[in-house]
């Protein structure tokens, strides 16, 4: 790794605000990023622990005792209400199932459609620049808030109403499908928020635009001339106003009921369509259900205060796969997850339970009564490592992608197996759970109006092709306090709106490095003058598997294994700034998917975007020290919570989801295989949470692993 001194780390330290920035105070002051909270204690009171929802899609056995005893007996411990319907609630609280309500503000306003449009028309409009179909306004709020008073009133004096749901799979347009449309059809709201974002000195945009007027740019474009800037602005908007009116819904639901958290449930990843902005989503909503695509369940407990708020995880049992079904208990378990919906279809068989219920029982008994109850208040660790949320990079990522798919973008879905926002995210997340490093995320807001937090010592940009100003200046600052910031590439080569800047990136002072303001897309990644990110995903549509998705093309690949970002450019650049050190790998980790995929030898090629951290002084404390091929993708985390630090060892398997929620773990092990758990410093005190044996204390502990489950113990800490 060459190392080259950092030219000018003399930046604003970012405390106060930079005179003249209008978008910092935008950050600092807007109600987009003022949170809707309700109390941790309040939260903890209406949803206390690990509970299992069914949906009752296709529950053929009523709701008698007979039913209450099939609960008890596979361990379901929960349950759902559908808009007002308090037909059930009577049984609900009989045998005392925590409920929550869904479609409280019913469904065709939030969510506008069940499947995409058939009707040409339709479609035709969500690509357009008009208004969304049903606009965003104070018509739609009065008729909601009605829908929400009605049906919380139903259930509000309930002793087990656990949460309320505004609808399932929710969006300015249809899930994150490309959309164009303005969200609301309040002229004056738009330019007004121009005017806040910009500080009173905003760009006179004209009309609304679509991608289309932009695409065929693209590849032209040198990077300082670079300009997406109105339809960036655009989608911001809609994001704003949307999560505005969540939040506002959200508090009217608390105004009724001020006991029990309200949200939504189906959501979707972390998108340039939809509302999915998670550092505006989060402060938005108190209960949520997010579909586990390219992190977002991770990226929710990361911008969770306190692991308050019940994040929850859809299953679908139509495989009847029961093994699947306990690892994604123990996994989301593991992750801080608070509980499952579920999708009942062909459990029975009619009025006979399926086999393979009983098959999964114990483990939904054990994560209900036991490990559920442990983990109440748990506090989630990490080891220092925070990996940075850029949103305005997930929108401008999604116009350098759908540039390969030409004027046929407006079908391009699957963002989360596809997108290189999306891929390079989980490749991180891979590497580092692989490494046995546990990390956290900070998002864009939280940095800009706090700074980066004293517990963080290394902060990593994955895709991060956007910064502001103020951003830089807080990532600058954090460096030269003595952090290691670490980019993979092309980072704040554009600013917070998608505007190329005229001098190269916004951080190429700190790297040591400087990005030629003319490159243009021939001089990134394949090099064919084209396309400006690492993969065809037009010539790769229908390439989940990794290998597939990134063979076949022009990008240079270095020696390390990785594709080379900036063709022109070295690799794994190091620089001192300050007391610490920017390094700038300019290689896309995108491949670690298909070497993880390949095993342990291969999977060791992380080496190239760990060893920074290694030399921050980053290490794992606990580790398997026996393991071998056998018990590759383990993963382990940690919790603290009254003095003691509660550990799991699962599985990190591979998981596949759609945008309808549920998903399985294609490449999980169900072997129970011999194990040596072992510690950097002895552990004192420790007790298998599981079979309540004391373990004592010790460096090493033996422990037998079926691998579709978990390891829980405990400690003092």
């Amino acid at each position: 790794m060459t190392k080259v001194a950092c030219l000018m780390c003399a930046f604003a330290a970012g405390g106060a605000l930079a005179q003249g920035d209008a978008y910092e105070a935008y950050v600092k002051r807007s109600r987009d990023f003022k949170p809707v909270r309700m109390p941790a204690e309040v939260i903890g009171r209406a949803y206390p622990d690990w509970t299992y929802m069914p949906w009752y899609y296709q529950w053929d056995i009523g709701f008698d005792d007979a039913a209450a005893d099939f609960c008890r007996e596979t361990g379901i411990n929960g349950g759902f209400i559908d808009r007002g319907d308090t037909a059930n609630l009577a049984w609900l609280e009989r045998h005392k199932l925590r409920f929550y309500v869904d479609h409280v503000a019913g469904k065709g306003d939030l969510h506008l459609w069940d499947h995409f449009p058939k009707d040409p028309a339709d479609r035709d409009r969500i690509h357009g620049t008009g208004v969304r179909s049903r606009p965003v306004n104070a018509g739609m709020r009065a008729r909601l808030e009605g829908l929400i008073r009605k049906h919380i009133d139903g259930v509000k004096r309930s002793p087990v109403r656990g949460a309320y749901a505004l609808d399932d799979e929710i969006s300015w347009g249809h899930f994150v499908h490309p959309t164009m449309w303005q969200v609301t059809d309040d002229a004056a709201a738009f330019p007004a928020w121009l005017n806040e974002v910009y500080g009173g000195d905003a760009p006179k945009h004209t009309g609304w635009v679509s991608y289309e007027q932009v695409r065929t740019k693209l590849a032209g474009w040198t990077a300082d001339a670079f300009d997406v800037s109105q339809l960036m602005d655009q989608w911001t908007f809609n994001d704003s106003y949307w999560n505005n009116f969540i939040g506002d819904l959200v508090a009217y639901a608390n105004s009724i009921d001020a006991e029990i958290p309200c949200g939504y449930v189906g959501g979707q990843c972390p998108n340039a369509f939809g509302g999915y902005d998670y550092a505006k989503l989060m402060r938005k909503v108190q209960y949520l259900e997010a579909y586990d695509m390219a992190g977002a369940q991770a990226i929710a407990r990361a911008l969770n205060p306190s692991n308050a708020l019940p994040v929850v995880a859809t299953y679908f049992h139509k495989q009847a796969n029961p093994a699947d079904a306990a690892w994604q208990v123990w996994y989301y378990l593991a992750q801080g997850n608070r509980g499952h919906i579920a999708w009942v279809e062909g459990w029975f068989d009619g009025k006979t339970p399926k086999p393979w219920l009983k098959d999964i029982a114990p483990t939904y008994k054990e994560a209900a009564g036991v490990i559920g109850p442990l983990m109440r208040g748990a506090q989630f660790r990490h080891d220092g490592v925070a990996l940075y949320y850029s949103h305005a990079s997930i929108q401008l990522g999604w116009m350098l992608d759908a540039a390969a798919h030409r004027q046929t973008w407006v079908n391009r879905n699957n963002d989360h197996f596809l997108g290189s926002s999306h891929l390079n995210r989980m490749a991180w997340m891979r590497m580092l759970r692989d490494e046995g490093i546990q990390f956290t995320w900070l998002d864009y807001a939280s940095v800009i109006q706090d700074g980066i937090p004293a517990h963080v010592k290394v902060l990593i940009l994955p895709h991060t092709l956007c910064l502001s100003d103020a951003e830089a200046r807080r990532i600058r600052a954090f460096c030269e306090r003595g952090g290691t910031v670490i980019a993979d590439y092309l980072p704040g080569l554009w600013d917070q709106h998608g505007r190329g800047r005229a001098t190269g990136g916004a951080l190429d002072t700190m790297f040591g490095v400087r990005h030629d303001p003319k490159m243009t897309a021939k001089d990134v990644f394949q090099g064919d003058g084209n396309l400006w990110c690492e993969v065809d995903q037009d010539q790769h549509y229908n390439d989940a598997d990794p290998a597939r998705l990134l063979a076949g093309n022009t990008c240079v690949m270095d020696a390390s294994g990785f594709h080379k970002a900036v063709r022109a450019m070295p690799t794994a650049q190091s620089a001192a700034c300050g007391k610490g050190t920017a390094v700038l790998m300019n290689l896309s980790p995108m491949w670690y998917l298909a070497y993880r995929q390949q095993g342990m030898a291969s999977a060791a090629r992380r080496s190239a975007f760990m060893r920074p951290l290694r030399d921050a002084g980053v290490r794992r404390w606990a580790w398997l020290a026996d393991a071998d091929e056998k018990t590759f993708g383990y993963e382990i985390t940690y919790w603290e919570k009254g003095g003691r630090t509660i550990l799991f060892l699962f599985a990190n398997a591979d998981i596949r989801v759609n945008s309808d929620g549920g998903g399985d773990g294609p490449s999980l092990k169900t072997d129970t295989v011999p194990v040596t758990l072992a510690f950097a410093n002895p552990v004192s005190n420790a007790r298998d949470e599981r079979s309540g044996k004391v373990l004592g204390t010790g460096q090493r502990f033996q422990l037998q692993w079926k691998q579709n489950e978990a390891c829980v113990i405990s400690f003092d800490n």
